[in-house]
């Protein structure tokens, strides 16, 4: 009976740890490079490694701040960014609904009107 309740207790803990250890990897920040615009009712930004699409949450406060300092004539003109963030599932209400996922931005690394061709095509 000893054995029986010392095996669950660590079937219990093995269980709780790889819980733990997935939910920390999927809120981990990462590096993405890729090509942001924006505009009154879009924030993408196109990830260059995989050509994905995510809809844009600016929680740095200095993305959509400094992108607005560039000047642009138009909206939803792409500019070069490097940015660390965490990916999400996108809702299924919302503005970024129409996205798979959403790249929650935490710290801007890069920022610039030139798009390096041999980086993001």
């Amino acid at each position: 009976m000893r054995y029986i309740r010392v095996f669950i207790l660590l079937l219990v803990v093995t269980a709780v740890y790889a819980c733990n250890n997935d939910t920390h990897k999927k809120d981990e920040v990462t590096l993405y490079k890729g090509l942001y615009s924006a505009g009154p009712e879009i924030k993408s930004f196109k990830d260059c490694d995989s050509g994905q699409e995510f809809w844009a949450v600016d929680s740095s406060a200095q993305l959509e701040l400094q992108y607005s300092q560039l000047n642009f004539e138009k909206p939803y003109e792409p500019v070069y960014v490097e940015v660390e963030g965490i990916k999400s599932k996108s809702g299924k209400a919302g503005m970024g609904s129409e996205y798979d996922s959403t790249l929650v931005v935490k710290k801007v690394v890069k920022i610039t009107k030139e798009i390096p061709q041999d980086v993001c095509n």
